[in-house]
């Protein structure tokens, strides 16, 4: 039978080819991938970015676009937070839109703008952020943003010649993990306001083009990163050494990061019979957490573990002064972070609108049994 040549099918190959590619070189030692857990672990990362693809770029137009959720507790990438709730929508400088929400119980709530996604690469840069503190919310906590065109005193967000996707951020302290909680509904809609019409059928030139996005959002996420502590030059606000961090700074224009936040990162490393107990003091801020990711920045099982800890989840002092303890199994500790058995992942701290010096975490490696034992 004569096969149908069309560009679909040429496209729907590439990101066939492109998949084997990453499977034979970034799911493996090229990587800095030794074992068979860790190829495991490649895959299912693989796996839940192929999933945000489909969701989040195949369809995109920023002609009709729709809010998608871009992480959930079993679709995990670029850092997710298990205190946060993301969606994201294509936009383009050449439209004008509103975006109504409502707060939902959320302690801080932004809108970001980022820019070089058109393509489905990840973002470049961050071009814009309004948060809760510059647009109004009325008493049933609903709020409505009009984004591009002319500027306008409040409730308007600017979109650059390169914008082209929205992001939105809610951010929550609860005793339980917003990110798993099946109760939260953000209502978020993005409508279009420039008159236009009804988008075309699918044909085979736009199915090609999502395809390609797809491949592009999978390969920028893989390939096109560096293997990890590899990376020429770091963010300020990350550290490559085990269980030292940086000072807390904001992320500047830095792809997919927010204006307002104050991030600090680094790696844990310990043994089957250690525990790293961390010191600090929460800052004044809107929000602050600590998060525990693997080598791939997908967080821990916060659905059915403690893996990460909010303000209110913490046990602090009068002056917001804590101590928590990463450890494989529980040591009776009441702020202690189940690492899962796992002898490395990354520590990321979050500080949202934060207010004033934020005291820079400080971490020591101790017997598990000394912990225990207090």
């Amino acid at each position: 039978m004569t096969e149908i040549r069309t560009d679909s099918r040429t496209a729907l190959r590439e990101l066939i080819d492109l998949l084997g590619e990453v499977d034979r070189r970034w799911a493996s030692p090229e990587w800095n991938l030794q074992t068979e857990g860790d190829v495991a672990g490649a895959h299912r990362a693989l796996a839940h970015m192929l999933e945000a693809a489909l969701v989040t770029a195949f369809d995109d137009d920023p002609s009709n676009p729709r809010f998608q959720r871009i992480v959930s507790p079993t679709r995990k990438l670029t850092g997710d937070n298990p205190d946060a709730i993301y969606f994201d929508a294509a936009v383009s400088p050449r439209h004008r839109y509103v975006v109504r929400g409502r707060m939902d119980g959320a302690v801080y709530v932004s809108l970001t703008v980022e820019c070089g996604t058109e393509d489905g690469t990840m973002g470049s840069r961050t071009a814009g952020v309004l948060n809760d503190t510059q647009f109004d919310v009325d008493a049933d906590g609903r709020f409505e943003i009009r984004l591009g065109g002319e500027p306008q005193e409040r409730n308007w967000l600017a979109l650059e010649a390169d914008a082209t996707r929205i992001t939105t951020r809610h951010y929550y302290e609860n005793e339980t993990a917003a990110a798993a909680d099946p109760e939260r509904n953000a209502a978020l809609a993005i409508e279009r306001l420039d008159e236009g019409p009804p988008p075309p059928p699918p044909d085979d030139a736009t199915v090609a083009a999502g395809l390609r996005r797809v491949a592009r959002f999978v390969e920028s996420r893989t390939l096109l990163q560096p293997p990890m502590a590899q990376a020429k030059e770091q963010p300020p606000f990350v550290s490559i050494v085990p269980n030292e961090f940086p000072a807390p700074v904001v992320p500047g224009d830095f792809g997919l990061a927010a204006f307002d936040a104050a991030y600090s990162m680094a790696p844990y490393v310990i043994g089957p019979d250690d525990a790293l107990v961390m010191t600090g003091r929460w800052p004044t801020c809107r929000m602050g957490n600590v998060s525990l990711w693997n080598r791939h920045m997908q967080t821990f099982d916060y659905a059915h573990r403690q893996v990460s800890r909010n303000r209110v989840q913490t046990r602090a002092d009068d002056e917001g002064r804590f101590e928590m303890v990463l450890a494989h199994r529980d040591p009776g500790h009441p702020n202690w972070i189940d690492t899962e058995g796992r002898p490395f992942g990354l520590v990321f701290w979050r500080f949202m609108l934060p207010e004033g010096e934020i005291e820079t975490p400080q971490a020591k490696v101790v017997p598990f049994a000394d912990v225990a034992a207090r």
